[in-house]
């Protein structure tokens, strides 16, 4: 079903303060920097910064991962007794992200690449 865990991305209050942080965590410059996503890569290892992440009911990283069916695997893990939080939408260039809760409230994130 996944090739992997793709980005991991995590909510925060104060994107300009959260940018500065992560930037010197992780000591590259952001690829993608506008304000409503700012996104670092290292290596093959996308980290986001999403400053909507907690409206949208995320209370911590989540970890994104990489599908090559969004909607078959949502329905697979809904079978399965997940629960779901965000249906399958485009963020952006025809990646699709979707976002489920397990029986123990873990969220998962779900991506497709174009």
């Amino acid at each position: 079903m996944t090739s992997g865990i793709g980005p991991v991305i995590y909510p925060v209050k104060d994107l300009a303060l959260a940018k500065r942080l992560y930037g010197t965590l992780l000591g590259v410059e952001p690829y993608v920097d506008e304000a409503y996503y700012v996104g670092f890569r290292v290596g093959d290892q996308e980290i986001g910064l999403d400053p909507h992440g907690a409206s949208q009911g995320m209370t911590g990283p989540v970890a994104y991962f990489e599908v090559g069916d969004i909607e078959k695997s949502l329905k697979d893990l809904l079978g399965d007794g997940a629960e779901l939080l965000k249906a399958a939408s485009d963020v952006g260039g025809g990646k699709l992200i979707a976002s489920v809760k397990d029986a123990d409230g873990n969220i998962i994130g779900l991506a497709q690449s174009p």
